[in-house]
This record gives structure tokens, sequence and C-alpha cells, in this order.
């Protein structure tokens, strides 16, 4: 896949996918004989990876760590292990915090609601 066919697949630009790749998150990608990058279905599969644990909030410097044991081999295992571990209590946390924050906004849309009902003019 080019570049452009891989960032669509994963939900990136481009751009975003480049930099994935020169933060060392990403493996060095292979290349077509005019030096075009060309991505893999395991290239995608790590990509994918790697956006989820963007999007529930990993930091960079974590997603770099990950990518780093990834390469070491099995003997990381209890490394990553503990590391998405760390990474889900957060997540966790942070599930909570946004459960909270939607019962605040479930009871201000009811309160709304309410009196919109009660001022209604029959």
């Amino acid at each position: 896949m080019t570049v452009s066919e891989a960032a669509g697949r994963v939900g990136l630009t481009a751009h975003t996918l480049r930099w994935y790749e020169q933060e060392g998150l990403v493996e060095p990608v292979g290349r077509d004989s005019a030096g075009r990058r060309r991505y893999t279905d395991n290239d995608i599969g790590w990509l994918i990876l790697l956006t989820r644990l963007r999007r529930t909030g990993m930091p960079v410097r974590d997603m770099r760590r990950y990518a780093e044991l990834a390469r070491q081999g099995d003997g990381t295992l209890p490394d990553r292990v503990a590391l998405f571990e760390q990474h889900r209590a957060r997540v966790l946390a942070r599930i909570d915090e946004l459960r909270e924050d939607l019962a605040v906004l479930d009871y201000k849309i009811d309160a709304y609601r309410k009196e919109m009902r009660r001022t209604a003019t029959p």
C-alpha cells in the first residue's frame, strides 16, 4: 500500500504517518523500486494499535517506549504488560471521569427540557 492508502486505512494523514516513522513508532517501511514507501498488512496492524493507544491518551513517549520494547523481542513481555496495565488504569480513570461528566450533561438536558415543557404555551 502507498502512504496515502495506508493513511486512509488507519485514519491518519500521510504527514502524520511519516511523523510516526520519524519518531521511531514505526519500523522503517519497505520501499518499492522507485523508493516510495510500501506498507504491508503487518504495518497496518501496527499502525492501528498505535492509533488506538494515541486515541486513548497514551503519551507519545510511552508509545515510543512500547515500540522499542516490542523490537527487543519476547524478553520484554513483562515490561510491555506493565506499560499496558498502567495505561489501562489511566483509561479506566478517564472513563469514570467521563461518566461523571455525562451525568451532569444528562441532568442539565433533563432540567432544561422540563423547564421548556413548563413554560410552553398551550
